[in-house]
């Protein structure tokens, strides 16, 4: 029989878990935990040694209220699902430090793939790691007394549908955009060519971020989080967040088109003069033609520069992310863009920006996080962001989603019965 403890981990010794462990991420990392600590939710951090070495982890909260107190896990606990006996021996632990602390119930949901998918949502080849359902894990946990929440369809709280970009393949910048659709190169090289460019925000250009992901908020018809909300992620995630804006030099966009404008001039009055001369006086008037279309759009691209710099300014920010780090990957958290500029492609300049400096920093994985799961059905609101993510070429990971394990059943039973009664 194996001979394991139930421990407790300060920052460091947790954070370092997390960082080497191969469902490590951001939910599970000291930063988290006073971010939550913060919130007001009680946090602990939980480890299971075996002779002397830490072989699992999580972040355990507590959250109370005035009518209930629960458990929860996000995106952990840090285990192999697969180790049967150290699964139970963790999950009793926790069963029984969830009931000295008044919990009703522990909730979990696994930082774990149930099943890997090709970027339509597709099965994958049998012989393709991650390709079968892991239908072992949720049978253990269901022998372990969890109650699954299903194979849910459409967002949750913590995504159970995610869009991964897998790096490690690529060595630079120019074989990750020979990767990405023909839609989405292009659009990249636009905003390139667009003076577009891509900046980290200081703390006390937050509102920047804010005012941004206001806009988006309000298309979308959800509701924004509060300044003081991205102000406590920047305090405690330090250099692991990212706040980044991708903004227009209307001035350089502007010098660019005027050139290009006078290019044009140029080209057709050279051709006005060959025409006199020219042994195919036909062929001469396409060209001209063609380059007086140009010419036309060049002049409405300059108009419409000057009409930007009336309204917004000679420096335009149009578009922002959120990105957290931790050694295993990068997370696309939170975003916004102005879709008056949505023609510059600055959100896809973001996303680029961000997995070249993954290629840099030699994180091999880029996690787009949340998807609906729908793929079939463009008419949902959320199938443009799936489109978006899917233009990266990357692939689909469905996770094993919630799971819910009754730590004082009564309890837990009085609690279902409220929210029904209650409709919520």
């Amino acid at each position: 029989m194996r001979d394991f403890a139930l421990v407790k981990l300060n920052d460091d010794e947790f954070d370092e878990f997390s960082a080497h462990h191969p469902q490590g991420n951001f939910q599970q990392t000291s930063q988290m935990g006073h971010l939550r600590a913060k919130q007001g939710t009680e946090v602990e951090y939980l480890a299971v040694k075996e002779n002397g070495a830490v072989v699992a982890a999580t972040l355990f909260e507590i959250h109370r209220s005035r009518l209930s107190t629960y458990a929860c896990i996000h995106d952990g606990p840090l285990v192999d699902f697969h180790d049967d006996e150290l699964l139970s021996f963790l999950m009793n632990q926790l069963k029984q430090h969830a009931k000295a602390k008044g919990a009703a119930q522990l909730e979990i949901t696994p930082e774990s793939p149930y099943q890997l998918h090709d970027s339509d949502g597709n099965d994958l080849p049998s012989d393709v790691p991650g390709s079968a359902p892991d239908d072992q894990t949720v049978a253990s946990l269901k022998s372990l007394g969890f109650i699954h929440t299903g194979f849910v369809i459409g967002y949750t709280d913590v995504p159970r549908w995610r869009y991964i970009k897998d790096l490690s393949e690529f060595k630079d910048e120019k074989s990750l955009l020979e990767s990405y659709a023909k839609n989405t190169r292009r659009n990249v090289k636009i905003a390139r060519n667009s003076a577009v460019s891509v900046t980290k925000l200081t703390r006390d250009q937050l509102n920047i971020f804010h005012d941004i992901c206001e806009l988006s908020c309000e298309r979308q018809g959800f509701e924004n989080r509060p300044l003081s909300h991205f102000e406590d992620i920047f305090d405690e995630f330090g250099d692991t967040a990212d706040f980044l804006v991708a903004s227009i030099d209307m001035k350089e966009y502007l010098a660019t088109w005027q050139a290009k404008r006078d290019r044009f001039a140029q080209d057709i009055e050279k051709l006005n003069k060959s025409l006199e001369t020219s042994k195919y006086p036909e062929t001469v008037r396409k060209k001209i033609a063609t380059a007086q279309s140009t010419y036309d759009a060049a002049v409405k691209r300059v108009e419409k520069a000057r009409e930007y710099i009336e309204a917004d300014g000679e420096t335009v920010p149009v578009a922002a992310g959120l990105f957290i780090w931790h050694e295993r990957e990068c997370v696309y958290l939170f975003s916004g863009s102005d879709e008056k500029y949505a023609k510059f492609y600055a959100p896809t300049a973001i996303q680029h920006y961000v997995m070249a400096e993954c290629l840099r920093r030699g994180v091999q994985r880029y996690n787009f996080y949340g998807i609906d799961g729908i793929f079939d059905d463009p008419t949902v609101p959320s199938h443009g962001v799936l489109e978006f993510k899917q233009g990266f070429n990357g692939y689909v990971e469905e996770l094993l989603g919630e799971f819910i394990l009754p730590v004082r059943p009564l309890m837990y039973r009085l609690k279902q019965l409220a929210h029904r009664v209650l409709g919520r």
